[in-house]
């Protein structure tokens, strides 16, 4: 086996060479061209010092820097660390006091945030001149790195705690192209269209996912519920790439003509509130696939575009195996939940670790966190984040649950479902929801119709209306913020 970045970019290249493969922004590159732009940058990062192994962090946006970074580092075998824009303070000071890179690209005044955080290493200013760019010195050959050499150190969200960075190997990021262009059925005609961050492993691997088949990728600065189909219709996407918490966004959009007026038909989402899967396909024509894949593995449960159930995470795919089990670790029957844990019998398809950590056995079981049911027939069904679960009258309520009652209200964009401390020990349930275009919510209507969805002890009892959720940079509820917040002053109180 030869999985690495290097290896599958001079395939590509060699099957597809004049078909079109990247777009950023206003620079358009072919197969070919990619190839001589990640060799000449992997020149010049060698001339500006930096060798194999080398690690290189970078702190900027969806720019062509950025990927010329990422696809030079691969093929010169140094280590890239691309950091969530939003970090800043103490936890940007843990993430770079873990990662010690030797180099850092940041651009405006996250490179005065970098400073500030304590980085003395070479500081690169994207856009500036001392910047290493393709085609300013001589291509140099692709490095002999091996498929468990790690490629990328990527940063946990940290939404729950502290950051960790998972050492992501070549091979890795190889099988994560050829097992999510299986699940979306892509062929060498698509066009990829993401606009999640490139620090995500989501947005990351997009470039693997094409240079499997030979299709097309556009990257594209920023998610903007706004714009996002008119983007997808001016780039001529036919795959789109979301996070389950997007879909509420865009379904919240008022109707209107740019709602099928493109030409997307699949997209990549996972995490997809059950209930909007079909209102998402009927009204923008696109078909979403769900699964389930971290950071840390790979695209261990899928389902596809002709195989679907909504509110799912898919089936196990081939190569790989998934269990649920109790707080022992005991193997739990199907129809009951319980944690998520996974395992590849693939060679190198999952993570190394984490920085400052041994490498796990390679066929070791990884937990996961989730909390999920396994139905007779193998499908899985995605309950919650562990950390998540509401305890309240001594019954377990899933946030998820709650979240999709409460987003089946006409006059809900979106919803983040919490525990807060009870007066009588263990959890109440408080939401936090957005109300949509030109509504205006009555927490006690809301209630009313969550008596209709939920059973008794899973209604909430807290309502707070807000303009909008928290969010990471990748889209994740920032749960720890409206957990930390909790009651106040002018919070809805169904008891009160």
């Amino acid at each position: 086996m030869n999985d690495t970045i290097p290896r599958l970019l001079e395939e590509a290249a060699g099957k597809f060479g004049d078909r079109p493969f990247l777009r950023v922004g206003e620079v358009t590159r072919t197969y070919a061209q990619t190839r001589t732009a990640a060799a000449t940058m992997a020149g010049a990062l060698a001339k500006g010092g930096c060798r194999a192994g080398d690690r290189v962090a970078a702190m900027a946006g969806n720019r062509i820097e950025l990927v010329d970074l990422i696809l030079g580092c691969a093929w010169l075998g140094a280590v890239l660390i691309p950091l969530n824009t939003g970090l800043r303070g103490g936890g940007l000071r843990q993430v770079l006091s873990a990662a010690e890179p030797r180099f850092l690209l940041a651009e405006g005044e996250l490179a005065e945030r970098v400073v500030a955080a304590g980085f003395q290493g070479e500081l690169w200013i994207a856009g500036g001149e001392d910047v290493p760019a393709p085609g300013t010195t001589a291509a140099v050959p692709p490095a002999q790195v091996r498929p468990d050499d790690t490629a990328f150190v990527l940063f946990t969200s940290g939404t729950t705690g502290t950051a960790r960075g998972v050492r992501c190997p070549h091979a890795q990021t190889v099988q994560w192209g050829r097992n999510v262009s299986d699940s979306l059925r892509l062929t060498a005609d698509d066009v990829l269209y993401t606009c999640l961050p490139l620090f995500h492993t989501n947005a990351l691997n997009t470039l693997a996912h094409a240079l499997a088949v030979g299709a097309s990728c556009v990257i594209d600065e920023r998610f903007s519920a706004t714009r996002y189909w008119a983007r997808v219709a001016e780039t001529g996407a036919t795959v789109v790439y979301l996070l389950g918490a997007m879909v509420p966004m865009l379904l919240a959009r008022p109707p209107g003509p740019a709602d099928r007026a493109h030409r997307g038909r699949r997209g990549l989402s996972p995490a997809t509130p059950g209930p909007a899967w079909a209102p998402f396909r009927e009204r923008f024509g696109v078909t979403l696939v769900d699964g389930f894949g971290s950071t840390e593995t790979n695209l261990v449960i899928g389902s596809t575009p002709e195989e679907q159930r909504p509110g799912y995470l898919g089936t196990v795919r081939e190569g790989f195996a998934a269990r649920v089990v109790d707080d022992g670790l005991a193997p739990v029957p199907d129809g009951v939940a319980g944690e998520l844990v996974v395992r590849s019998t693939r060679e190198l398809a999952f993570s190394t670790g984490y920085l400052g950590e041994s490498v796990p056995a390679p066929t070791a079981w990884r937990r996961t966190g989730d909390r999920v049911i396994r139905e007779p027939d193998g499908w899985f069904l995605f309950v919650d984040r562990i950390k998540d679960v509401i305890r309240r009258r001594g019954e377990n309520v899933s946030s998820q649950e709650v979240e999709s009652a409460v987003r089946s209200h006409p006059a809900v964009a979106d919803a983040a479902a919490f525990p807060v401390p009870s007066e009588l020990a263990e959890d109440e349930v408080m939401v936090a929801v957005v109300p949509g275009p030109g509504h205006l919510l009555d927490p006690l209507d809301l209630v009313r119709h969550c008596a209709g969805e939920l059973p008794a002890f899973a209604v909430p009892r807290y309502i707070d209306t807000v303009p909008e959720l928290p969010l990471t940079a990748t889209g994740k509820v920032r749960k720890a913020v409206l957990r930390e917040r909790g009651v106040t002053a002018t919070t809805w109180d169904r008891e009160a």
